[in-house]
Order: structure tokens, then sequence, then C-alpha cells
């Protein structure tokens, strides 16, 4: 007897089905992970070169500035588009420390109170600044899930935050 080894047609369409519903469940959570993951990056980003500022404030004895750039080279004063890149200066020898170059995505990271420079004096504080800053980083889509703050107080302390659907917290 021979006897021909294979697949029927209703196997074949059940290991389909399950493989689509799988596919079905699996995508938006592979979405939800990718965007946050990616939100997560650009804002630890710019949190790690806050904190890299304010040390070499303290380190240096120097006011440490980042600010927004759009040339890698030169602050964009009034512009507080922080998606466009950033720099961390040295103010007080104009020396660029640090570079952080546009987004690729077409995330928002924009600040309140219209900040596009954060100064760090030799002791550590955020010099001119509003009280409880906060650069708000949005998704394309601005939803309120991928949402993140990071807040900034003038003692120069910094926080990344989530977003509830009405403010960061």
């Amino acid at each position: 007897m021979n006897r021909l080894s294979g697949f029927t047609l209703v196997e074949m369409l059940m290991s389909m089905a399950v493989v689509a519903i799988l596919l079905v469940i699996g995508i938006p959570s592979f979405r939800f992970v990718t965007n946050s993951n990616r939100i997560a990056a650009e804002i630890n980003g710019l949190l790690g070169d806050m904190q890299y500022a304010r040390s070499e404030a303290i380190k240096e004895g120097q006011p440490i500035t980042v600010c927004v750039s759009t040339n890698g080279t030169s602050c964009a004063n009034g512009n507080n588009n922080w998606q466009n890149g950033w720099i961390v200066l040295n103010a007080a020898t104009n020396v660029v420390l640090r570079v952080q170059t546009a987004f690729s995505s077409s995330d928002t990271f924009v600040a309140t109170n219209t900040i596009s420079a954060v100064t760090f004096n030799r002791e550590g504080y955020a010099n001119g600044i509003p009280n409880g800053t906060l650069i708000a980083l949005h998704d394309s889509t601005n939803t309120s899930n991928w949402t993140r703050c990071l807040s900034i107080n003038l003692t120069g302390m910094m926080r990344s935050q989530t977003y509830d659907g009405v403010a960061c917290n």
C-alpha cells in the first residue's frame, strides 16, 4: 500500500485560521510596544543630555546650556520644537559638547512656555525657565497613551512623566 502523506484541505484551512487569529491579536500589541519604545528612547535622550549638562555645569563650574538646534552648531532661538534636534553647549566657551539630530519620526516634542533652551549654572540650578516647565513628547497620532513629558524645575531636578489624558503626572 502506497500511502501519500501531506495535509488535507481542512487541516490547511484550520492552520491558516489559527495563524490569522494570532496575527489579529498580536499586531496591535506589537505596534504599542514599538511606539512605546521609540517614545521612551526619545524622551530618555533629552533627559540624559539634560542630566549630562547639569553634571558638567557643576563639574566645570561654568554655565552649560541645552538648546534647540537645527544645524548642530548653534542654538535656534525662539524655536521650541525640540524634535528638530538639540545641542549641549558650554555657554562660557561656546564649545558644543553633544549633538542630537532631528527625529526621523513625525513625533512632536514641544515645550510649554516656549522654552527653547535650559541653562544650568555652576550649582546645578536651571536658570531662566519658569518653574514647572514641561517638554511634552507626542507621537504622530497624538495618542495620549504614548505621550510623555519631561518636567524640569528651577532646582535643576528633572523627571520623565506619563500623560493621563489631562496632564502629566
